[in-house]
């Protein structure tokens, strides 16, 4: 590793990649996708049939309540050591790759794969570190995640960090570069992905990618930029796979125990591969993530938010804003003078509030569409948020700390990250 990464918390990675197989077959997205929609999973499944796959070396999100979630664990887990004994990868010894994915919709979104020092990351609400979480963390859902890495001997990253580089200094500058860098793969994804290609940085590159990180990280002109006088530098923010970071760190902190500090840093598990991306990129447009309930019946859901919150009335008005639709009829429900920034903090509220004493469950959906079409049946409802500015993400967890959790989506779930390049976490 170039020393100009030594003080800053994303640098290169040994990276693995696939060789000898069909990486449309290969790539999948990520596994926190289509969680309601197994049709969309049985569809990978067929396309996949066979073939060496990323499919095999991940579970499904919609698979961690599943009275097989063990054996599936296992499976993943062997398959992964069979794949490293055929020799299923090349490594990419101490590199990164600059990734552009041509998305659905024929936008250009570019990046870097590297890896996060999970030393300098901090998913706790008044988390002062370079790498913080932009959402409330569930700490429910790490310890069946824990369970899929523990014993895992490779990770597969669905994660996304957001550097905030509006003059775009850090990633824009290799699209010049790449004609003089080796390719390492170009291809479609399945399912709507669109198209990725990538590139291996050389050592020059890699050291204008530091140089620029670490202007972005000085201190004075952080908060000359933010307005803040005392405030710790956020170099980066979670953009999509928080849970999954969270997780990484958590496998950390659980082989820091069993392991002499001097050698902390040598760990592999200090590490988690990741994909940086540029806030401001033109690609990137935060979609609203809405929430559909499930067994329920959606007048006493609708009576119960009316009680919860003193004032509030049916129709809209000024304040927040809580829009509904469910198999037989649609509203909204208006909230004055809210306690949140946002209308999914008051609304999250109310339906955590409400799920711990009555039955149902919830689930969050990526596209209005998709949720007004699972509320379309009996005992179901979804209410369908606004989008938030992106150019407000790190003003707000500056200031007012981690947004309610699943407040937004980089985009529509085929444009999430999708699985490809892999890393050993265990020697």
């Amino acid at each position: 590793m170039t020393s100009a990464f030594e003080h800053l918390p994303f640098r290169p990675a040994d990276i693995l990649l696939p060789q000898n197989c069909d990486y449309d077959k290969w790539s999948v997205v990520a596994c926190d996708q289509y969680t309601s929609q197994p049709e969309y999973w049985q569809r990978v499944e067929e396309t996949v049939g066979s073939a060496p796959s990323a499919l095999r070396l991940i579970l499904p999100e919609s698979c961690l309540d599943g009275p097989n979630v063990e054996t599936d664990i296992t499976e993943v887990n062997t398959t992964m050591t069979r794949y490293l004994r055929e020799g299923r990868f090349r490594e990419l010894k101490d590199c990164l790759i600059y990734v552009e994915r041509r998305l659905d919709n024929l936008r250009l979104r570019r990046g870097i794969i590297g890896m996060v020092d999970l030393e300098q990351y901090d998913y706790e609400p008044d988390a002062n570190a370079l790498v913080r979480a932009t959402e409330g963390t569930v700490l429910s859902r790490i310890p069946p995640r824990v369970a899929v890495r523990k014993n895992a001997p490779l990770e597969l990253p669905h994660a996304m960090l957001l550097a905030d580089d509006p003059a775009k200094t850090v990633i824009e500058p290799l699209a010049e570069q790449k004609g003089r860098l080796e390719k390492v793969y170009d291809f479609d994804l399945m399912e709507r992905g669109g198209h990725i290609a990538g590139w291996k940085l050389d050592e020059a590159a890699m050291e204008g990618v530091a140089a620029a990180l670490s202007a972005l990280a000085d201190p004075s002109a952080f908060r000359a930029r933010y307005g803040v006088s005392n405030a710790g530098v956020m170099l980066f923010a979670m953009g999509d796979g928080n849970h999954s970071l969270a997780t990484a760190k958590e496998c950390y902190e659980r082989q820091k125990k069993l392991t002499p500090r001097e050698n902390w840093a040598s760990l592999p598990a200090r590490f988690a591969l990741c994909e940086l991306v540029n806030l401001h990129d033109a690609s990137l447009e935060f979609e609203p993530i809405h929430r559909v309930l499930f067994g329920v019946e959606p007048e006493e859901v609708v009576e119960a938010l009316l009680t919860c919150y003193p004032g509030a009335y049916r129709g809209e008005g000024d304040g927040h804003v809580l829009r509904y639709v469910c198999q037989d009829s649609h509203g909204a429900v208006t909230v004055p003078h809210p306690d949140h920034q946002l209308e999914v903090g008051t609304l999250q509220n109310f339906l955590d509030a409400y799920l711990k004493e009555h039955p149902g469950r919830i689930d969050y959906i990526h596209g209005s569409d998709v949720a007004r079409n699972l509320a379309a049946k009996p005992e179901r409802m979804a209410f369908l948020l606004p989008a938030m500015g992106k150019d407000q993400l790190f003003p707000t967890v500056l200031h007012d700390g981690v947004l309610p959790r699943k407040t937004f989506s980089m985009g529509q779930a085929h444009d999430k990250r999708f699985y490809l390049e892999a890393r050993k976490i265990r020697t």
